[in-house]
């Protein structure tokens, strides 16, 4: 073990960090689609179009992309686990001022905070991870990570459609999330001080300069850092605008629409308690392959859907999909840079932000432009292009 985990933890304690560790990704995993079927909701209250509203969703993911390039040298530097205390405790600030936030450009301004406080939850608890677990046991040991975020997606896509509903409203979501990263903040400080795996890191960091270049150097780190941008671009931004798609095609109301479009997270579950069977028997190679093909497919069948009952479905095949193809990625990550871990893992989470940054804005914009025909045909064709031009880097690489 590194010197973000001391020896006296032992197995029961990196057990019981993974357990916390998954109960704050729960929550980072609800922040991020919250504000997904609150876009209606939040359009109808401050008298806004659509695309408008979403930039709530574009102010958090420009915040959280940028604050990895603090947050990854931070984590190598003062500990990986007391970073992500510190990153929950300011989710928990960030998620109250936005509940009483007075008005829309506030709320925007606000979502950002937020976006650069969640920075440090996920990357750094992936690359503790990727400290404390062997690289041929990581890809499962990242799944159960992963089933926290899923998880916590789920809900937060079916509370943001509760609560959109509801006289309580955006405010009502933004004040249950707070709650929550609070209380998971003061847990998890409990107990790495119990473990001891507060401690601080070992001696010798290096700077931020020295630490990206090593990232940067390493032309395999620059194509998964491709492969997750494009990620990034082809998938989150879009999918910000699906339940308001699914609400404006079929009349549904929100809640129910955030519902069908929560399956995405059950997919996602699927995939994370097959994963180790599905590594040994496809190896990573076809995971990305398959993983991109079944995300057009997913997107394809969204859009040329006639009932509204099958894009559940849809969204349930689009998350496997989406985890055969992520998960892969994230897991290449935590070896990218192994002397600078946090670092990678951070700029890793910087594009894959970044181009959800990018994807919100163009999509947003094509959707109050165009309507529903580029929001899902354009990742319908994108996607499988991206899982593709990766496995064939990978087989490049001798990756089975």
């Amino acid at each position: 073990m590194t010197a973000t985990t001391s020896p006296a933890a032992g197995a029961g304690g990196m057990r019981s960090a993974i357990l916390l560790l998954s109960i704050g990704a729960f929550f980072s995993g609800a922040g991020l689609r919250i504000c997904d079927a609150l876009i209606p909701r939040l359009a109808r209250d401050f008298a806004i179009t659509p695309g408008t509203a979403g930039r709530v969703v574009l102010t958090f993911a420009i915040a959280y992309g940028l604050s990895q390039l603090a947050f990854g040298p931070l984590g190598d530097r003062y500990g990986k686990a007391r970073m992500v205390t510190v990153a929950l405790f300011g989710c928990a600030i960030g998620a109250a001022a936005c509940a009483l936030a007075p008005g829309f450009n506030a709320l925007t301004g606000l979502r950002m905070v937020w976006g650069l406080a969640a920075a440090g939850v996920m990357p750094l608890s992936m690359a503790w991870i990727g400290d404390a677990v062997p690289y041929e046991q990581r890809q499962g040991m990242l799944a159960r990570l992963l089933m926290g975020t899923l998880t916590g997606m789920m809900a937060g896509q079916l509370a943001g459609g509760l609560f959109a509903d509801s006289t309580l409203g955006w405010r009502g979501a933004f004040a249950m999330l707070a709650v929550g990263y609070g209380a998971t903040a003061v847990l998890l400080l409990l107990r790495l001080r119990h473990i001891g795996m507060n401690a601080a890191p070992r001696s010798g960091s290096v700077g931020f300069v020295a630490q990206l270049s090593t990232v940067l150097r390493e032309p395999w780190a620059l194509r998964v850092l491709a492969a997750v941008f494009a990620e990034g671009v082809l998938l989150l931004g879009p999918m910000a605008y699906l339940p308001a798609y699914l609400h404006q095609r079929y009349g549904l109301t929100l809640s129910a629409a955030s519902g069908l479009v929560a399956l995405y997270a059950v997919g996602g579950l699927v995939y994370a308690m097959a994963a180790r069977h599905i590594v040994q028997r496809w190896g990573e190679r076809r995971m990305v392959l398959a993983g991109g093909i079944v995300m057009g497919l997913a997107w394809l069948a969204l859009y040329l859907s006639p009932l509204f009952w099958l894009a559940g479905p849809a969204a349930l095949f689009l998350g496997f999909g989406t985890y055969l193809y992520h998960n892969t990625l994230q897991t290449n990550a935590t070896q990218m840079a192994p002397t600078a871990r946090g670092t990678a893992v951070a700029m890793f989470a910087f594009c894959f932000f970044f181009g959800q940054a990018m994807g919100v804005s163009w999509a947003g914009w094509a959707f109050d432009q165009f309507g529903a025909a580029p929001l899902l045909l354009i990742p319908a064709v994108g996607l499988p292009l991206a899982g593709w031009w990766f496995a064939r880097e990978m087989r490049k690489r001798g990756v089975s």
